[in-house]
C-alpha cells in the first residue's frame, strides 16, 4: 500500500467500521422518520411529549428550559421543510438537523466504496463538528435565558 493518498478518497474503513458507519446511517434515517411522524408541538417545544416522554424536568423543576428544549419539535418542522418553525423551536437542533441529513448521502456513499470519502481524520472532523456545535447550542441557551421571556 502506497503512503501517499489521493486528496479526496479517505480513510479505508474496516468491515466492522463500515457496519458501524451503515448502523449509524439507519439510527439516523430512523431518527428523521420519527420526526416525520410527529406533529410539532404548537408552543415550539413539548413534541417529545407524543412519544410517551415526560416534561422537561428542568422546566417543571426550575421554571426554565434546558439546551435541548424544542429540539425534537425543531426536527419535526426540518423534516417538513419547515426551517423558521425550525429555528425558532430551537436554532441549534435546525443546526443539528441539517448536520444530520447532510450525513445521509454521504455515509450511503462511503459504506457502498468502503472508505470515509474526503475524511483522512475522523477523530478530527467529529471534533470540528461537535465543538462548534455544542458550543452555539450553549450560547443559545443562554441568549433564551437572559433576552426571551
Amino acid at each position: 500500500m502506497s503512503t501517499t493518498h489521493s486528496r479526496g478518497n479517505g480513510t479505508p474503513l474496516r468491515p466492522a467500521a463500515r457496519g458501524l458507519l451503515a448502523a449509524w446511517g439507519l439510527f439516523l434515517a430512523a431518527g428523521f422518520s420519527m420526526a416525520l411522524s410527529l406533529d410539532p408541538d404548537p408552543r415550539g417545544f413539548g413534541t417529545h411529549q407524543r412519544l410517551g416522554l415526560p416534561p422537561c424536568t428542568t422546566r417543571t423543576l426550575f421554571g426554565i428550559p434546558c439546551p435541548s428544549c424544542g429540539m425534537t419539535t425543531s426536527f419535526a418542522n426540518f423534516v417538513r421543510g419547515r426551517f423558521l418553525q425550525a429555528a425558532h423551536a430551537n436554532t441549534s437542533g435546525l443546526l443539528l438537523a441539517v448536520v444530520c441529513a447532510v450525513q445521509l448521502p454521504w455515509i450511503a456513499a462511503s459504506v457502498a466504496r468502503g472508505r470515509l470519502i474526503g475524511v483522512w481524520r475522523p477523530d478530527r472532523l467529529a471534533l470540528a463538528v461537535a465543538m462548534p456545535l455544542a458550543t452555539f447550542c450553549l450560547a443559545e441557551w443562554l441568549l433564551r435565558l437572559t433576552l426571551l421571556p
